[in-house]
């Protein structure tokens, strides 16, 4: 294992030889991490190299079978989540954990409400809130608002708050960043660095290797359940370096080239005057077979909306989308799919698998009745088809009657991918596809993308990050405050250009 401490700093927080099996599965391995106070502690790992698990064992979710816990150099248990905040271990999970029924204030004191003599403080809980929301730049969202009415960004800053009201001693932040625009990540380093300037430890988990740059101190690496690297100093270690821990191999992290799309390309998809009132308006454009497009703004600007309306997720105003010759219904899912349009939404967990079904069941969703025999299902020919996908683009564990949500993120982006294959879409709207995917993962998803798009597809992709709009694009739509404020191709602009046409049209 490499390790890097010359400083030899006592640790706040110890994890030793923490071991934790699953049926059929060793998830962790002897696993080492020790975290000191007022530092930015970064974990890294592809998709699967059990992460998750540790944090869930840190935060009592999961009891190991071997290996120790100790703060200050005292061993502790952690039977139960409640155990781990009362020790001042706060945890924010990638899956935002906020209850939509709910108000902010209720969400952020959720299972440590603000009482005296048993009644309720409601006013002082709200107050409390209104603070918190202001200390991480957001005194716009309203402490009495439901939370199901909020963006997935505004979900992540309420989640947030709840970790700080905690006061805690260690804060454990998976993937923080997966759902926040450039203003919102900057405002969100600006929260870490006041909270270790106070002392606080935070363990960061980001398969975003640039921030690791911006905000980690020292990096931990797992891989395959095992600590292959301990304490490496950010400053001191370079990129290649990290892929190589992480994946056991050196992985080309650029997005690969593809030739020009060809002039006499036919144009398959044309969404004209597209509307969703309130929301979007007068959203027009093309995409030829071979060609992708990219849609860049921030988080809130109606991108993820257009795919979806696109897609018949949500029934549009106005405005029209044909594929090919055909014009479809607006509002009917069935009716794009028939036309060979398929979607991979931002939120795969819960808009995109059937996370308790196995995977095979999962990639044949779409493609029902060509496994149909007599009005039955026939799961011989569903297996057998989805197997091939798996096979093809190396999802892991390469189990077809695995259940999809015992999958790594990167993995469930895969099999949503292999949905849309098995079915042979001819139109594929893809809305943060590398959202919380590793690096080597993330590299096969492009080369998929620029695979699918050499054999005709035409391909829409949403991203929070530009660079990656920019590098898989031919062309970029730039949406501010749900207009479409630039059009082109991505050779005629750059990051800063586009940013610039985000604030502009922002403050329009």
């Amino acid at each position: 294992m490499v390790t890097d401490d010359p400083q030899g700093t006592a640790a706040l927080l110890e994890m030793r030889g923490i071991v934790k099996q699953f049926p059929g599965a060793r998830a962790l391995d002897g696993v080492e991490l020790d975290v000191r106070a007022g530092e930015v502690h970064c974990l890294l790992g592809q998709n699967g190299a059990g992460k998750s698990t540790l944090i869930k064992v840190l935060a009592g979710a999961h009891q190991p079978d071997e290996g120790q816990i100790l703060l200050d150099g005292e061993p502790v248990t952690i039977p139960h989540p409640v155990a781990g905040l009362r020790l001042g271990i706060a945890t924010m999970y990638q899956e935002l954990d906020v209850v939509d029924g709910l108000s902010v204030t209720e969400n952020v004191f959720l299972g440590h409400e603000l009482a005296t003599g048993g009644f309720s403080q409601r006013r002082a809980a709200t107050r409390r809130t209104r603070t918190l929301l202001a200390r991480l730049g957001h005194s716009g969202i309203s402490p009495h608002r439901e939370v199901g009415t909020l963006s997935a960004a505004g979900k992540q800053i309420v989640s947030m708050a709840r970790a700080l009201s905690h006061d805690a001693r260690v804060i454990v932040m998976d993937e923080p960043s997966a759902v926040l625009d450039s203003e919102e990540v900057a405002n969100l380093f600006r929260v870490v660095r006041d909270l270790t300037s106070q002392g606080v430890a935070v363990v960061y988990i980001s398969h975003r290797l640039e921030e690791i740059r911006q905000i980690g101190d020292r990096i931990t690496v797992l891989k395959d359940g095992r600590t292959v690297a301990s304490g490496l100093a950010v400053a001191s270690t370079t990129t290649a370096e990290l892929i190589r821990l992480m994946t056991g191999r050196n992985v080309e992290y650029a997005i690969p080239r593809r030739p020009p799309v060809r002039e006499d390309a036919a144009t398959v998809v044309r969404v004209q005057g597209l509307e969703l009132r309130g929301v979007f308006q007068d959203v027009s454009f093309d995409v030829r077979a071979g060609e992708v497009v990219g849609l860049a703004g921030l988080v809130g600007s109606g991108r993820s909306e257009i795919l979806e309306t696109v897609f018949g997720a949500r029934r549009a105003t106005g405005g029209s989308v044909q594929v090919g010759d055909r014009t479809l219904r607006p509002g009917s899912v069935s009716d794009a799919v028939r036309a060979g349009v398929g979607l991979c939404p931002e939120e795969r967990k819960s808009q995109g698998l059937i996370l308790d079904e196995p995977v095979y069941r999962n990639i044949t969703l779409s493609t029902f009745a060509r496994t149909a025999r007599g009005g039955f299902l026939d799961e011989a020919a569903e297996r057998r088809a989805a197997g091939e996908q798996i096979e093809a683009l190396d999802v892991r564990p390469g189990d077809p009657e695995r259940a999809a949500r015992t999958l790594s993120g990167g993995n469930q982006q895969k099999v949503l991918l292999a949905r849309w294959l098995v079915h042979g879409c001819r139109v594929l709207l893809l809305d943060e596809p590398t959202r919380g995917v590793d690096v080597g993962a993330r590299a096969e998803i492009y080369a998929l993308v620029a695979a699918l798009a050499a054999q005709g597809a035409a391909v829409v992709v949403v991203s929070s990050e530009i660079e990656e709009v920019l590098g898989l694009a031919d062309r970029v739509l730039v949406v501010s405050e749900g207009r479409v404020v630039h059009e082109g191709p991505t050779s005629a602009i750059d990051e800063h250009r586009v940013l610039d046409l985000v604030m502009e049209g922002s403050a329009a």
